[in-house]
């Protein structure tokens, strides 16, 4: 069985992948990795910090996760990182997502956060996003 977390990851970048205005937005493609690809150029995103935490009823079992995306901009500004989460927002907030060996009971997008990292001060979005999924 896939873990939940492998799972969700999968459903979300098979949802979003095929979306032809977050590819524009991301430059032409849907660039959304596991880790941040050797000198990209942003706009990119990349899968943050997950948990999942156990769910489970007396009968079945589930996981609650807390995921995070986080999105990087482009030099001058954080508005190309606000419009790819703003996207990703639409996409994925109570989306219906088909998982690998789990059910998807919902998924809400519940906060969108900006910063600037230190090293390259360029403007990233933080996606945090919720969801209980059962195993089946």
């Amino acid at each position: 069985m896939t873990h939940p977390i492998l799972a969700l990851r999968g459903a979300i970048l098979a949802h979003v992948q095929a979306d032809t205005t977050l590819a524009a937005l991301m430059g032409g493609a849907v660039r959304l990795h596991d880790e941040p690809p050797r000198a990209a150029e942003p706009v990119y995103a990349v899968f943050g910090d997950t948990a999942a935490r156990d769910w489970s009823t007396g009968s079945d079992a589930g996981h609650a996760h807390e995921a995070a995306i986080v999105v990087w901009a482009r030099e001058g500004g954080a508005r190309s990182a606000l419009d790819a989460a703003a996207r990703l927002e639409t996409l994925l907030h109570e989306a219906v997502l088909t998982l690998d060996g789990h059910r998807l009971v919902s998924v809400r997008v519940t906060a969108l956060e900006t910063t600037r990292d230190d090293k390259t001060n360029l403007a990233r979005v933080t996606l945090r996003i919720t969801a209980l999924t059962e195993v089946v």
